[in-house]
């Protein structure tokens, strides 16, 4: 069998189990709250309209989710606590994480495969490109946390 269909249906299962696991622990915690002393604000009239426009137009948007990085899990766990039917949750989850997997198993592997080359035959150049890497993830967490640090603390310099 071809190396990135084995890999796509590994991730697919692995994608499956994941974001499934992530919408029924938010399930449970939705269950939860609404037995909770949380209950009389999450029964407001509010959060109801917001919770049955999840329920009938959030799977468009857990399908989309599978194409970010980092909201997949958020989505996933909000279509659960917010109840939104299986019958519109389940092909949301069957087409956003085929989506992933193939993008993930292609561009993935292509990835690795470059980079496997890259230290094959050019030991130090491959480390280079790790470094700069890295320092750029770093670069870009080090950036975002100051950025939503000074929006704080504008917000808290408004409010006094």
């Amino acid at each position: 069998m071809d190396k990135i269909a084995m890999t796509a249906g590994a991730l697919y299962l692995i994608i499956l189990l994941r974001a499934g696991g992530t919408f029924a622990v938010g399930w449970l915690a939705g269950a939860g709250a609404r037995r909770s002393r949380f209950s009389g604000r999450i029964s407001s009239a509010k959060f109801l309209r917001a919770e049955r426009a999840i329920q009938r137009w959030g799977a468009p948007v857990v399908a989309v989710s599978f194409l970010t990085v980092g909201f997949q899990t958020a989505a996933n766990f909000l279509a659960g606590s917010m109840r939104m039917p299986l019958p519109r949750y389940l092909p949301a989850l069957f087409v956003g994480g085929a989506a992933w997997a193939l993008i993930y198993a292609t561009a993935g592997l292509g990835v690795l495969s470059v980079l496997g080359r890259l230290f094959a035959e050019r030991t130090a150049l491959g480390v280079s490109a790790v470094a700069v890497l890295l320092l750029a993830v770093c670069g870009a967490v080090v950036y975002r946390r100051r950025k939503a640090a000074l929006s704080s603390g504008e917000v808290a310099a408004e409010e006094s």
